[in-house]
């Protein structure tokens, strides 16, 4: 799955640091048990079982750990088969139980997804809340912990970082001597301007706009930076930690409470984290993420506003009712959503429409086209006009993504894609029912899917640790290892062909993407010059937008605008190529198993599926017996080789997805360059001049031509570092599992009690998924017999 890292055992461990080191602790079994105080009974015994079952697995591999430790301590020299096995037992002692699941919450300002976090958690005014305006103004994480107390961390920019913004926002406010009075106050209101001089008189004072960045780099910041660049704030009581917190996160307006210590910061601020203390309603494992609609202007904050959307596995697009049905701002969300599902490791995206309490009952009665029955209160004209709301924009959404998104995407197989919430109702209740709010479902979605994964987490981890104590335990029998020697010439070769055939189908999977590229590099070339001159026309024409086009030149054609939104040059130019290779593109990292042969994932199960057949038929030719240790771990430890691979795979599509737009921008970096150094009189006029010859003379020497070839380069650099991976773990396992004693072991510690205990666990998970399938069928039951709870009183 996207969630799974690296399978540690690829690069093991340096020996000689890392050999005689001691495995992480055990968490005590109270703090254990506080993780799951926020699902219900039936799943907190399904999880308990996960948890004992992964406990007791690391107990084993620690006690296994140990003893190997003790029989080569005294050693001199270590045989590389014990090395192997040490440093493989503590990669598995100190892998993670689960890594965290990143549910972003994405959405433009005012659309309620503070409200919607605070509702979650069950804290009315925890995350700033108001009205229509912008609320949060950086990135906010929330998750819960076993920490007693309520704790936020904020990370400050580094100097460096800051000392480069600040460059950028000094060359912004270098204003024109040969404006006029008109063209001066149009310069003054302007976006870029604006939010240029007031980020320089939050941290230094008035009157510094004017300064030059040298001189600013001698300024003194009005409030005190820690040289850590981090803030902790501790609370006993959550409204506690909410009134310190505020100042830090809430979009800071001038006029307002500039002399406060907190907000004389506010524009070094890059990122917020608050760990919750053993919360009841969300659980250890999960962060929730307020994701602002736009980026940065700042490099550092940009670059962390894409790779936050990036890890989120789930992504909840935000949008109140009232500007749901429409708007450039909601596409452009829902567009940034879908190209997450392309780069990143994004499986689910969900329409989560806010404020659905709102509705002028006699205009909706006025409007009213469906259904015979008549609508007796607001409650009744609410809940229906949230159920058409639902059909509607499910259906619109996933016609959206199945333009985008290959057609066995997961994603498109969910029923329900989109949710109608009142965050206002949930906590009042006057029309709506808490059910009927749907903040419980999505608590419920949110259990589910940690659920799943830590199921999935504990089934590898018992599964990958078996075949190691397999092993381990046929290291330490040195009567098995001289009845069951082979010469395994014939297997090497074998897997040495499957390699060359993996290559193949490898390239015959990428060159899928060829024809699409090149028919989007010639839809891109037709088009270029009309995508540009959308992207330099202003309804108000070139008066007020000259700073944001300057703005946008010194980012190398990239700004977040406040108010215009993201403005991203390079990635409307590369738009027509993008539009051509999604759906194929998607294809390729989809882990479904299509039969045209364009996925990639399959083609690596494909390999893994014929090396444990060829294993199987050469060990019963070569007199293996039928539960020998060395066929199990063979076929074990080849699924975590081959299983860690899909990590790497999808770390490295993100780079892949990218590299049209970077290869664009590297090649019109000079045209920005310039551009953003013309001053003076019709400076505006002059800067789209430049980007519009400087456009014209890249695409005539081949940009579109290179942007394809290094997106093809990238999966050429893929396809080597998957068949390197291959070629160098697989060749090192036979090595050590087929060898005849010719210094690879030595006598190990006798671990026959940590086998059986093992072998006792890898039984039990089958017996642990039924009983959880069992308590989840029963639960189900349940609640489908059980009375529904009345609504509120009709109004």
């Amino acid at each position: 799955m996207a969630e799974t890292a690296d399978f540690v055992g690829q690069e093991p461990h340096p020996v000689d640091d890392d050999l005689f080191k001691e495995p992480m602790k055990k968490r005590r079994r109270s703090d254990r048990d506080q993780r799951f105080r926020a699902f219900p009974s039936v799943e907190q015994s399904a999880l308990k079982e996960y948890e004992k079952l992964e406990s007791r697995t690391r107990r084993v591999l620690s006690n296994t750990y140990q003893k190997l430790i003790q029989s080569v301590f005294l050693d001199d020299s270590i045989p590389n088969g014990a090395k192997y096995l040490i440093n493989r037992l503590l990669a598995l002692i100190e892998k993670p139980s689960v890594d965290p699941i990143y549910i972003g919450l994405f959405g433009s300002s005012g659309a309620g997804k503070s409200s919607l976090i605070n509702a979650i958690i069950q804290q009315a005014m925890f995350l700033p809340v108001s009205g229509e305006s912008i609320c949060t103004s950086c990135i906010v994480q929330v998750s819960s912990g076993c920490c007693e107390q309520y704790e936020a961390k904020i990370h400050l920019l580094s100097d460096q970082e800051w000392k480069e913004e600040l460059k950028n926002l000094t060359k912004l406010l270098h204003r024109p001597e040969e404006l006029g009075r008109e063209e001066e106050a149009a310069w003054d209101r302007e976006d870029a301007v604006e939010e240029a001089i007031w980020k320089l008189q939050m941290f230094y004072g008035n009157g510094v706009e004017r300064k030059k960045y040298e001189e600013l780099l001698r300024a003194k910041p009005k409030g005190k930076i820690p040289t850590s660049r981090v803030i902790t704030l501790r609370a006993e009581e959550a409204g506690e930690l909410s009134l310190k917190l505020d100042p830090y996160i809430r979009t800071q307006r001038r006029g307002w409470d500039e002399g406060s210590a907190e907000t004389q910061i506010w524009p070094l601020i890059k990122l917020v984290e608050v760990t919750l203390p053993k919360s009841e309603l969300i659980p250890e494992g999960v962060v929730l993420v307020d994701i602002p609609g736009t980026g940065d202007f700042n490099s550092k904050r940009d670059e962390m506003w894409r790779k936050t959307i990036d890890k989120c596995s789930v992504i909840w697009l935000i949008s109140d009712i009232e500007r749901v049905s429409g708007g450039r701002a909601h596409e452009d969300l829902l567009n940034e959503s879908i190209k997450a599902c392309q780069r990143g490791f994004c499986r689910d995206v969900a329409l989560v429409v806010t404020k659905t309490d709102k509705l002028h009952l006699p205009e909706y009665l006025r409007e009213r086209k469906v259904g015979s029955q008549a609508i007796q209160s607001q409650r009744e004209a609410v809940l229906e006009r949230n159920e058409m709301m639902k059909l509607q924009r499910n259906k619109v959404l996933k016609e959206k993504l199945k333009r985008k998104l290959p057609a066995d995407s997961r994603v498109l197989e969910d029923s329900e894609l989109v949710y109608t919430v009142s965050a206002q109702e949930y906590w009042q209740q006057a029309l709506l029912t808490e059910e009927e709010t749907e903040i419980p479902k999505l608590r419920e979605y949110i259990r589910r899917r940690l659920l799943d994964k830590k199921r999935r987490m504990v089934t590898k981890y018992v599964t990958e640790a078996f075949g190691l104590l397999l092993l381990t335990e046929g290291f330490s029998c040195t009567d098995s290892l001289q009845s069951e020697y082979l010469h395994v010439s014939d297997l090497r070769r074998f897997v040495e062909e499957e390699i060359q055939l993996l290559e193949k189908a490898i390239d015959q999977c990428f060159a899928h993407i060829v024809q699409p590229l090149q028919e989007g590099v010639r839809n891109a070339r037709s088009s270029y010059r009309r995508i540009l001159g959308a992207c330099l026309v202003r309804s108000r024409g070139n008066q007020g937008f000259h700073q944001t086009l300057k703005a946008v030149c010194l980012k190398n054609g990239i700004y977040a605008s406040r108010t215009l939104g993201r403005i991203d040059l390079n990635e409307a130019i590369t738009q027509p190529i993008y539009e051509q290779i999604d759906p194929v593109f998607g294809g390729i990292f989809r882990s479904g198993k299509p039969t045209d042969g364009s996925a990639l994932l399959p083609h690596i199960d494909a390999f893994k599926h014929s090396l444990q057949e060829k294993m199987m038929e050469i060990g019963i030719r070569n007199g293996w017996k039928y539960d020998s240790y060395k066929k199990s771990f063979l076929i074990q430890e080849i699924s975590a080789i081959l299983g860690g691979l899909e990590g790497h795979i999808l770390r490295k599509k993100r780079r892949i997805y990218e590299s049209l737009s970077t290869s664009v921008q590297n090649d019109l970096k000079p045209c920005y360059e310039e551009a953003a150094q013309i001053t003076g009189k019709k400076a505006c006029v002059r800067m789209k001049d430049v980007l519009r010859r400087g456009l014209d003379r890249q695409v005539a020497e081949g940009m579109f031509e290179r942007a394809q070839e290094r997106m093809q380069h990238q999966f050429h650099q893929l396809k080597n570092g998957i068949t390197e991976k291959v070629k160098g773990n697989t060749t090192t396992m036979l090595t050590l599992a087929l060898s005849q004693g010719d210094g690879l072991y030595k006598e190990l510690a006798d671990v026959k009690s940590e086998y059986k205990e093992m072998e006792k666990l890898h039984r039990s998970l089958r017996e642990v998924a039924e009983n959880a399938l069992l308590r989840r069928g029963m639960q189900d039951f349940l609640l489908r017999m059980s009375p529904r709870k009345s609504g509120p009183p009709k109004t």
